[in-house]
């Protein structure tokens, strides 16, 4: 009988992980009694996926508020930082912003606006627009910010960031200044020793900053790349990715880990006799349509995966073969022309206008969005995510 099930997306539970736990072996056994209890079998180029954050729990890779503030002074020099474009975050900067305050005497913060880089919104365009404001090109002081939009909370969190961060500083024992500014180079009126937040527009602001003449530039991905005093790190992303584990330690993102999916592979293949694809993965790339938030606030999706996730899908649309080439055919005539067309496609359909619409990102990004809406971010106890059927088509 034809198969009438396309793609599948499974949460699978597991234990809780800890510190030194063999998240490789936890994985494949939590898959496989999955399998067993729910009555399910294995198939080449299923797809396993782990949240970034039990690797990183099982690695150990956690750091405290005062390595962090330890690194900051020492990189920045412990006087007067300028710290531009974070995001809004009481789980993913808080945190670190504590640290960092720790580590200079003070702190001018510069917010972007009307929202931060993953649309969080400190004020509307409709308030921007009704003040005569061009967030191109203003520079508010907080006290300007106050006097032309008054207390914004966020939607969500019902929290004032302008007041929670300047806050946070203050009770650091450092002084703060806090202004809001699109144009990087505006910091530089205020301090000459820039930490840059920004997570995926961080290469341009680094190179524009020390273009404009900064006398220090470091960027968040610079800050813990490599252990302090036996602190965990992350070598590429520092405290990017990283968010809150307690009140003055964070979890940060997990150090390379392909040597781990490549033994999950390995076991799966070893104990089912499938070729089974394993990646990690963290924030998915999308937006939600009502906040405006873009959810991606690690520096990437998956920062290991099997070599069978590389490259993008190669698919057809459907709806254009039967609206158009196949627009004179129906019932199984269309069908067999369609599943034919799908057998004898191009391995690259770059540019053929039977492919527009189809989804032109990485396997990785699209795969590891799925299984974070799949896994959530609360209490479902599902931070394994099995997706079955995903690189099938029609004519399988």
């Amino acid at each position: 009988m034809e198969r009438k099930i396309g793609t599948v997306s499974r949460g699978v539970r597991c234990p809780i992980i800890r510190e030194g736990d063999d998240i490789a072996t936890i994985v494949v056994n939590s898959v496989l009694e999955a399998a067993e209890s729910e009555g399910f079998g294995l198939r080449d180029r299923d797809v396993v996926a782990v949240t970034e954050s039990v690797v990183a729990r099982s690695q150990g890779n956690y750091a405290s508020v005062e390595a962090i503030a330890k690194d900051v002074k020492n990189k920045l020099g412990g006087e007067t930082i300028g710290v531009i474009f974070p995001i809004l975050s009481r789980n993913r900067f808080a945190i670190c912003l504590k640290g960092i305050a720790m580590g200079a005497k003070k702190v001018v913060l510069m917010l972007n606006y009307p929202s931060d880089e993953v649309g969080n919104a400190l004020v509307s365009l409709d308030q921007l627009d009704e003040a005569g404001i061009n967030p191109y090109t203003d520079v508010l002081t907080e006290a300007k910010y106050r006097e032309l939009f008054g207390e914004n909370k966020h939607p969500f969190t019902g929290v004032d960031y302008v007041q929670y961060y300047g806050d946070l500083i203050r009770s650091c024992g450092a002084e703060a200044e806090i202004v809001l500014a699109n144009d990087c180079r505006a910091i530089l009126n205020f301090a000459d020793c820039v930490l840059n937040c920004d997570i995926h527009s961080r290469a341009r602001t680094k190179r524009i900053l020390k273009a404009a003449g900064a006398k220090c530039v470091v960027g968040l991905d610079e800050i813990l790349n490599q252990s302090v005093d036996g602190s965990g790190y992350n070598e590429k992303y520092g405290l990017l990715g990283s968010n809150k584990s307690t009140e003055t330690t964070i979890k940060l993102f997990p150090h390379e880990c392909f040597d781990m999916v490549d033994n999950v592979q390995k076991q799966l293949k070893e104990r089912t006799g499938k070729n089974i694809e394993v990646m990690v993965y963290g924030d998915g790339a999308f937006k939600d349509p009502v906040g405006k938030i873009w959810e991606l606030a690690d520096p990437v999706v998956s920062p290991a995966y099997t070599k069978g996730l590389e490259g993008t899908p190669n698919e057809l649309k459907l709806k254009y073969l039967a609206d158009n080439d196949f627009a004179d055919l129906k019932g199984d005539a269309l069908k067999e022309a369609i599943e034919n067309a799908i057998r004898e496609k191009d391995s690259d359909l770059v540019g053929n206008m039977a492919s527009q619409g189809t989804t032109p990102r990485r396997l990785t990004d699209l795969i590891g969005s799925l299984c974070d809406l799949t896994s959530g971010s609360g209490d479902k106890g599902t931070p394994i995510v099995l997706v079955q059927g995903y690189f099938d088509n029609l004519t399988d």
